[in-house]
């Protein structure tokens, strides 16, 4: 998808109907070639019940739907077309790295992408688009408009986006191999919040005490430059008198010289006293400024320095993903989108399959003592020798009406069975909190993992095509646009963009 796309927060409302009016006219004209594709299908988004927070989203390929889970279940569900033969969507691990309202493919015939939800910066994601009732996009996950525009506002970065190839759903788990929350992380946030704020008070008031001792120090200083000033002016006065006396020629002359003389050294010594009145009167403010500074800076400094602490101990807080790969025998971690550190790690028989699981974080079960985990298996799911056919090709949308298969525990617990993670590893990984993840997989880390992702993992024994068809170039990942001046492209809707997002 490699595409350009504008800020989010400048929307095109006024331009948003074109383009779904057009693309809706060619959503009709495409149903009369394909009646038969279209069979029971229905663009229609599903809601389980009042929603929390998503979590994580599934998109079944067999069954062209994807399904939203927050911590107790499904909460919204909906038709989806994903990548046709060649250039399938992968299947596989991926997560939210970008988000974008109104969004527009480089890549192909600058086709409207609204409410795009990126999950390789190669270019596949989901978005609002047609849904001919079969897999007919480059590789990216077309959804009903209004339902992107839902699940957009819905999601945050980072929410877990898991490509399967069958119908799957997470069940809970229970084992020791799942990380569980430090004793006292959350209390120990709390009171590094507290101590944060508390300084930021404390250097707000001593900034406004600095202030006030510097307001005393100018209003104190007045006295002392208009005793300067005047004393200034009468030492002018003396020598004035004394050029004058010097140059006087006659008796009286000399006499109003003298008297001048007499009386401009009476009034300086007059000002000299009151000169130094008004400096021993300032000192003490100009010392009180230079206490009230110091002591801002140094209550600045612990503000800093407390924000800082609690900024750690709130990152330790955030979501942590840990990857295992049985193919290269390491373990990964990553926290917002960057690496932390990898370390070997030991799975037994480590020449036996051990399958591919999700492992989510998905709320705290008492206070901050305990975590609640899910799991979602990704066996691979292709039959030997065959592939996996959508529903809507072969059965006329029949499955969209089928539960997804609960993932077997069994199966998952298995896998957490073989795995031996030091205790140097185990202490290193950061505080864990709900949305962090454990992905346990047969699979390297794909190449999609890089700056600013999650970790990405393919299931190897898929279709790749809608990655195969991307090949990014330096320099490409991140290209925008200024939002469009004009209207949607009016072209024939029999061929590009609607027949090819």
């Amino acid at each position: 998808m490699m595409s350009r796309f504008v800020n989010p927060k400048r929307k095109q409302t006024r331009l948003r109907p074109a383009h779904i009016a057009v693309a809706s006219l060619a959503a009709l004209i495409a149903a009369g070639d394909h009646a038969g594709a279209r069979s029971g299908w229905s663009e229609r988004s599903v809601e389980s019940r009042s929603a929390g927070d998503p979590i994580m989203a599934i998109v079944s390929l067999r069954s062209q739907r994807i399904t939203v889970y927050d911590a107790k279940g499904w909460i919204l569900r909906a038709p989806v077309s994903s990548g046709s033969k060649g250039r399938e969507t992968p299947a596989g691990i991926f997560s939210v790295i970008q988000k974008a309202e109104d969004h527009y493919s480089n890549l192909y015939d600058d086709a409207y992408m609204p409410h795009m939800q990126r999950i390789t910066w190669s270019g596949i994601a989901l978005h609002g688009g047609v849904l001919p009732g079969y897999p007919a996009s480059h590789g990216c996950v077309r959804m009903p408009f209004d339902f992107a525009a839902r699940l957009f506002d819905a999601t945050a970065m980072g929410m877990r986006v898991i490509v399967a190839p069958t119908d799957v759903a997470p069940v809970e788990i229970a084992h020791p191999v799942l990380f569980q929350p430090k004793p006292g992380a959350a209390a120990l946030a709390t009171a590094r919040s507290a101590e944060a704020e508390e300084a930021a008070r404390k250097a707000a008031q001593a900034r406004l005490a600095a202030g006030t001792a510097y307001r005393e120090a100018t209003r104190a200083m007045m006295p002392v430059r208009v005793a300067e000033n005047l004393k200034l002016r009468a030492e002018a006065q003396l020598a004035a008198a004394e050029t004058t006396l010097g140059s006087a020629v006659s008796a009286e002359a000399k006499q109003q010289a003298e008297g001048a003389k007499a009386q401009a050294a009476a009034r300086i010594a007059e000002l000299q006293v009151q000169w130094d009145a008004a400096k021993a009167e300032l000192q003490p403010k100009l010392d009180a400024v230079t206490a009230a500074r110091e002591a801002a800076a140094a209550a600045e400094t612990e503000r800093a320095a407390a924000a800082e602490a609690a900024r750690r101990v709130a990152r330790e807080l955030e979501p942590v993903s840990v990857l295992i790969s049985r193919k290269t025998q390491r373990l990964y971690v990553r926290q917002a989108f960057e690496p932390i550190f990898e370390s070997p790690v030991t799975i037994a028989d480590p020449d036996r399959p051990i399958g591919t699981h999700v492992f989510t974080a998905i709320e705290r079960s008492s206070g901050d003592a305990n975590l609640r985990w899910s799991v979602v298996s990704l066996d691979g799911g292709r039959p030997p020798g065959g592939t996996i056919e959508p529903h809507g090709r072969v059965r006329g949308g029949s499955g969209r009406d089928v539960e997804p298969m609960p993932t077997d525990p069994d199966s998952a617990k298995a896998a957490l069975d073989r795995i031996v993670i030091p205790q140097d590893v185990l202490d290193r990984i950061a505080g864990i909190a709900p949305r962090s993840s454990l992905v346990v997989t047969d699979e390297a880390l794909s190449s999609e993992t890089g700056k600013g992702t999650d970790f990405v993992v393919l299931l190897s024994g898929e279709p790749q095509g809608g990655i195969k068809s991307r090949r990014r170039g330096p320099g490409t990942e991140f290209r925008y646009a200024r939002p469009r001046d004009r209207l949607f492209y009016f072209r024939s809707p029999f061929g590009s963009p609607f027949s090819t997002w």
